[in-house]
């Protein structure tokens, strides 16, 4: 971006959104969303030496953060299996107990 010294603004492309949108929790998504929109905004006052800096920092944020709920997602997912699992090991003894 060292030859970009106009450049104000980056549009995501590709599945990004759509990843951002599955996320499991709306202040996730929101978080993610203002996350990638900041860039937008720390552009506009970075001078054209500090741009290719600030996008790359950037990219490793959004980068980190979506990482970090991807994970928390998973110990969600993780947990709510097990709830079940126990629900339904409960059923079965709560079923045998009436025979």
């Amino acid at each position: 971006f060292y030859s970009c010294p106009k450049l104000t603004t980056v549009d995501l492309v590709g599945r990004i959104h759509n990843t951002v949108a599955s996320l499991h929790l709306e202040s996730w998504r929101n978080e993610m969303k203002g996350e990638i929109n900041r860039i937008n905004h720390v552009l506009r006052n970075a001078s054209a030496l500090e741009k290719t800096p600030v996008v790359r920092n950037w990219m490793g944020s959004v980068i980190r953060l979506l990482d970090h709920f991807k994970t928390e997602h998973k110990a969600m997912l993780k947990e709510a299996t097990t709830l079940l699992e126990l629900a339904l090991w409960k059923a079965k003894m709560d079923e045998k107990e009436e025979e």
